[in-house]
């Protein structure tokens, strides 16, 4: 359908339509497209500057998803009442579109393109995030770009053993798969997702229908690019001189060819960088300000010669065998302050995971576009510090990366972790990345197992995670078991799985060439599945289950239920009673309102069970019979009030303060001191009558 310039399609996909439309809104950007399902509406913008960038060596691709709180009919909280930074979620929704498009662009583009993704309407049956996404695709296709092939993508549900597509919110609740897959009609370009424990043909199978349902979205998409007739247009791609880039093969590609396949790592990157010594020796003089583009055709060479060893020779940069593990070495609690501590070195990867428990105070609050706030009771925080490669710059917050990283990380644990109502802790692991070579996110998987463990954190079983790489030539293919950074950085595919010994939790695929087939996968998982069997293998000799105990610096925590109509007794007139209660005991308590729950914790054990103790005291009613310990707080003439639980006071009358005589109640008692009592009678106005001596005869 056309009306004017705007184009618009309706094309039904799965329950509801898909609506494409573009030149309504927007018009002076590069490419502007609404996508709409259900109620949910994206418009993805594309432009691209007309100028390339010289002192860029990568693609200068800008992907920014953002969520207008209007779009849930909400307004922003804090002070301001609008929208600051990106959350963690619209960064990660960021990225998920950044990486499924960046495969996308030819070497040399240096043109800048700036993607925004603006969630315009939000429906919590159809999450916005794979809406961007295809968005994304066509808002670059009709930009005017020659080279962008169409892509789709699809978000995955498994419930009762039956695949869902695109799952409502409440279907993901339910749903022990939550998979993201995005593809060409040839194959797989990007993965990411969590699985509760599912087997590698489960996840093959998603991939597989995953990517049928791909290939529906691109005929739809095709279509609707089809009626738009846009010029494409001219852009040149950097290239090295080619003077220049002739006279640097002619001097250096020998000396990088006689690279010997069985020199160690450190005899080759030591030949290769004496080379590029006498390179910029030789040509900088001649070529001035053009170091980087000597570089750049010394790290086409060496590109060139790994990849040869690999698939002519069958030897790896650093002498492994393709499918194995570099050296592995765990140690635990070397931490002494900590609730829990590992260290998980893999080759010349190395990350420090600590485990803090909180809690329930402790919990992170998230007010996105769902209904109601959102509470998080497990956080991976992932910290990538410059000495890990041995940089030096400003330490700055958490990017984009870091980000990413840690939600990986956050979700191959949350399978094993033990239920909230068994083990009520917030539980907060930080992994600070001391070395990097490669994988650091699925390092951080591994020493997260070690350091919960350690922490006395009751998990069902550790979890491993392992980066599995692709070296394709023509018709050849050579996956690569446990990639290190350079294997990542001049290789095909990144793919991180993480799980258990038999079952995977979260994965995340990266690839740099058009599609990767589902078979390539297949041989990844079960040579990824291998490798996680070892490295498990390797943490069991450290430590092989949770600590029996939590450390003596956790904080005890226990839960119990409460009737409703005691939570008011609890916190009594203007939160005096369970002020009180805190301020007696030192404890911290949290009440639930909402189901009636209770969380009392304390660093000193006997001060949570005296702050236990006295919210029993108060939710019980008293029972005539009972003995209770109280404490005295008023004295006179005829007797002393006791408390024998928060707000709840009754008199031991003189009579009953001792079986001798007693003139003046002050010398039986004085006010503070606690006393042994029996709730001897309640009269007809429900006060107490108490007594000391029966007590004392029981």
């Amino acid at each position: 359908m056309k009306e004017n310039n705007t184009v618009r399609i309706e094309k039904k996909l799965g329950d509801k339509d898909l609506i494409l439309e573009t030149g309504k809104i927007a018009k002076k950007s590069g490419g502007a497209v609404l996508v709409q399902y259900g109620e949910t509406i994206v418009l993805v913008t594309a432009v691209i500057s007309p100028t390339a960038r010289e002192d860029q060596g990568f693609v200068p691709l800008t992907v920014d998803y953002r969520e207008r709180a209007y779009a849930a009919g909400k307004i922003p909280g804090g002070f301001f009442k609008r929208e600051g930074r990106p959350s963690d979620a619209e960064i990660l929704s960021s990225r998920l579109i950044d990486r499924s498009i960046r495969p996308l662009f030819p070497k040399g583009f240096r043109n800048e393109i700036q993607v925004i993704a603006t969630v315009l309407s939000a429906s919590e049956s159809n999450q916005p995030a794979i809406l961007a996404l295809v968005g994304a695709s066509l808002a670059l296709s009709i930009s005017g770009l020659p080279f962008i092939e169409l892509m789709g993508g699809v978000r995955i549900g498994r419930i009762k053993e039956e695949f869902v597509f695109n799952p409502r919110d409440d279907e993901l609740e339910q749903s022990e798969l939550n998979l993201v897959v995005v593809g060409n009609k040839e194959g797989l370009m990007m993965v990411e997702g969590q699985a509760d424990k599912l087997g590698e043909e489960v996840i093959l199978k998603a991939f597989r229908e995953g990517h049928s349902y791909i290939k529906k979205v691109i005929e739809i998409e095709e279509e609707f690019v089809s009626l738009i007739k846009k010029e494409k247009r001219e852009f040149p791609l950097y290239e090295v001189e080619e003077e220049l880039r002739e006279k640097v093969i002619g001097f250096a590609q020998a000396q990088v060819e006689a690279i010997d396949k069985d020199w160690d790592k450190k005899k080759k990157e030591a030949e290769l960088e004496k080379l590029k010594e006498e390179v910029l020796g030789k040509f900088l003089c001649d070529y001035p300000g053009k170091e980087s583009e000597f570089l750049d055709v010394l790290n086409e060479l060496k590109k060139k010669r790994m990849r040869e060893l690999i698939i002519k020779e069958g030897k790896r940069w650093d002498l492994r065998g393709m499918d194995e593990v570099r050296p592995i070495s765990c140690e635990v609690g070397i931490l002494p302050r900590v609730h829990g501590s590992g260290l998980f070195t893999r080759g010349g990867t190395q990350a420090l995971v600590v485990t803090t428990l909180g809690s329930s105070a402790d919990e992170q609050r998230i007010n996105g576009l769902q209904k109601e706030e959102i509470s998080k009771a497990f956080m991976f925080h992932y910290n990538f510090l410059p000495f890990s490669t041995g940089e030096a710059r400003f330490l700055r917050g958490p990017g984009r990366r870091e980000i990413g990283h840690g939600s990986l990380a956050e979700k191959a644990l949350l399978p094993i972790l033990p239920e909230s109502n068994s083990f009520p802790y917030t539980i907060r692991l930080v992994s600070d990345i001391l070395e990097s070579n490669g994988s650091s996110s699925m390092a951080s998987v591994c020493g997260g197992s070690l350091s919960l463990m350690d922490a006395g954190v009751p998990i069902s079983e550790p979890v491993a995670g392992v980066g599995i790489g692709l070296i394709k030539e023509e018709d050849k293919t050579v996956v690569l078991t446990d990639i290190q950074g350079m294997e990542d950085h001049l290789g095909d595919m990144d793919f991180k799985v993480a799980g258990t010994k038999e079952a995977i939790t979260a994965l995340q695929l990266d690839i740099k060439i058009s599609g990767v087939d589902i078979q390539v996968l297949e041989e990844a998982l079960n040579k990824a599945k291998k490798a996680r069997a070892f490295i498990l293998e390797q943490m069991k000799m450290v430590i092989k289950e949770s600590r029996p105990q939590l450390s003596d610096h956790a904080p005890r925590i226990t839960t119990l239920s409460i009737p409703f109509d005691k939570i008011s007794s609890l916190i009594g007139p203007g939160g005096k009673v369970i002020k009180g209660i805190i301020k007696e005991t030192g404890a911290q308590i949290d009440i639930d309102d909402v189901e009636g729950k209770v969380t009392v914790s304390s660093l000193i054990a006997e001060g949570g069970e005296k702050a236990l103790a006295m919210i029993k005291g108060i939710i019980r009613d008293p029972e005539v019979g009972e003995i209770y310990t109280g404490k005295v707080r008023r004295i006179t003439d005829f007797g002393a009030f006791v408390e024998i639980a928060p707000g709840k006071e009754g008199l031991v009358h003189v009579s009953q303060l001792s079986n001798k005589f007693i003139k003046n109640v002050s010398d039986a008692v004085k006010v503070g001191d606690e006393i042994k009592v029996k709730l001897i009678k309640i009269d007809e106005f429900g006060r107490l009558n108490l007594s000391k001596k029966e007590a004392e005869e029981h």
